[in-house]
């Protein structure tokens, strides 16, 4: 038996959460599971109400929304013992997406009913936690150029990406990590728990969410070509092979720059200091994951879950509501 809290965000992604309350009290309430739901209104609402579950003696926080509502959940029951089960409802799903959760809710949902909660890292920069990514650079601009559109979902980040690319000037960082000081010129400085952004983008194909390690991505300054040919690689899973790549692993690290200035924590923008210090907080947080997982293929996995994705837009196309 659990005692959980469905915790939804209303707005997150493009697709309406008509009927998803009832349908996973429908799904989970025979099966003994004692469920509250609870609806965001704002930032920072899914932290407290996660807070507030734990402190009514929930076993299980489900969070269904996209990586900032995960990420504000996840924040709260780091710790704690409780488990977090996700339903990806927003515009890129990085963290459901690396630990192999299906896009499709209902298929999302079944891996809570596999009831396999695994242990998985993850980080903090400055003292706020990540559980995908953090990032200076380009990825950062991005990001805040998308919160700023009035609309959601892939062609609209992808419409930020080309805005923010044409005007885009690399940054200088000192990066210090395993002993080592590295000072250059980079398009972005990219620190991965997780394999990808969300949306199949693949910033780091080969990074587990719990080794203890972040993987760190850096892209050298390049030309116009060669830097729109990482986006490329990123997409087909090959970005580590790039030549303007440059990646390493550690468990903790610091970047410095210039001046304050953007910066994006698992995709949401914020502003933060000079100096960053970052930290991997190792089999800090239980997530229900499915009981099989399936190693990365370049070009095979990408392709693999674009279909998906496509399938799942298809057929939601001809339904009242994408949960049925």
């Amino acid at each position: 038996m659990h005692k959980a809290r469905l915790i939804i965000n209303p707005i997150s992604g493009t697709r309406s959460k008509a009927g998803l309350d009832r349908m996973v009290m429908d799904t989970l309430s025979p099966l003994g599971w004692e469920i509250e739901v609870a609806y965001t209104k704002g930032h920072g609402d899914a932290t407290r109400l996660a807070k507030s579950a734990i402190d009514g003696g929930c076993d299980t926080v489900l969070a269904a929304g996209g990586d900032g509502t995960i990420n504000e959940t996840a924040a709260a029951l780091c710790g704690t013992g409780v488990v977090l089960g996700i339903l990806p409802c927003g515009s890129g799903n990085g963290l459901a997406r690396h630990l192999g959760i299906p896009i499709d809710l209902r298929e999302g949902l079944k891996v809570i009913l596999e009831n396999h909660p695994s242990e998985i890292d993850y980080a903090t920069v400055n003292g706020k936690k990540f559980f995908c990514t953090c990032g200076v650079g380009f990825d950062a601009a991005v990001s805040e150029a998308f919160a700023k559109k009035k609309t959601r979902g892939k062609l609209t980040y992808i419409q930020s990406t080309f805005e923010t690319y044409a005007s885009y000037e690399p940054e200088f960082y000192t990066i210090i990590a395993n002993g080592k000081k590295l000072t250059e010129k980079a398009f972005l400085v990219a620190v991965c728990n997780a394999s990808q952004y969300g949306n199949n983008a693949y910033i780091a194909p080969s990074a587990s969410i719990n080794d203890g390690l972040l993987d760190v991505t850096i892209i050298h300054a390049g030309n116009t070509l060669s830097t729109a040919l990482v986006g490329v690689d990123m997409l087909t899973g090959f970005i580590e092979r790039n030549m303007l790549i440059h990646t390493f692993r550690t468990d903790n690290m610091q970047i410095i720059r210039e001046r304050r200035g953007p910066s994006h924590v698992d995709g949401e923008p914020m502003e933060l200091e000079e100096h960053l210090d970052i930290e991997c907080i190792h089999s800090g947080l239980r997530v229900f994951t499915p009981t099989v997982a399936h190693p990365f293929r370049p070009i095979l996995t990408p392709v693999s879950s674009m279909l998906n994705d496509f399938r799942i837009s298809i057929a939601n196309l001809f339904q009242k509501s994408p949960i049925g």
